[in-house]
C-alpha cells in the first residue's frame, strides 16, 4: 500500500517521480525544523536566467508549514538561503505555526457545534427587520 500510495498521492508525501527528479535536476540547499527539504535547480532553465526553487514536504503538503524565511527564500525575495544566511528575527515575532484550519487542532469558538457546547440562549434584545 505504500508503494502505491508514493506513486499516485502527492498530498500525503512526494511522488516517486517528483523525488526522482528533485534528484537529477536539482540540488538540497537546505532543510527547516518541520523536516521539509528545500530544492533549487543545479541550471537554470527560466529565460530570466532565475534557478527554479522548490520544497518537499515531510508528510502532508500544506504551503502554510512553509516558515517566513524560507518562503522568502522560495519566492526569491532573498538570494541566499536560510540555511547560509540565516533569517534576522525581531524579540517580538512569534514561532512559525501551521493553518491547523480543518485538522483537530483548529479553533472552534465557545458554542460552536464542534466542541460539544451548547450555543448561549438569545437574550430577547434582537428585533427582526419588517418592511413596511
Amino acid at each position: 500500500m505504500t508503494i502505491l500510495k508514493s506513486l499516485f498521492t502527492w498530498w500525503n508525501d512526494a511522488t516517486i517521480g517528483t523525488q526522482l527528479w528533485a534528484r537529477y535536476r536539482g540540488k538540497e540547499v537546505g532543510r527547516d525544523e518541520s523536516g521539509n527539504i528545500y530544492y533549487e535547480e543545479a541550471k537554470a532553465s527560466r529565460p530570466n536566467g532565475r534557478k527554479r526553487r522548490w520544497v518537499i514536504y515531510n508528510g502532508t503538503a500544506e504551503a502554510s508549514r512553509v516558515p517566513v524565511e524560507w518562503h522568502g527564500w522560495l519566492h526569491h525575495t532573498f538570494d541566499e538561503p536560510p540555511s547560509k544566511a540565516p533569517f534576522a528575527t525581531k524579540e517580538w515575532e512569534k514561532d512559525h505555526s501551521p493553518n491547523l484550519t480543518g485538522t483537530e487542532g483548529a479553533y472552534r469558538p465557545s458554542g460552536s457545534l464542534w466542541k460539544g457546547a451548547q450555543r448561549p440562549h438569545a437574550t430577547g434584545d434582537y428585533e427582526p427587520w419588517q418592511p413596511e
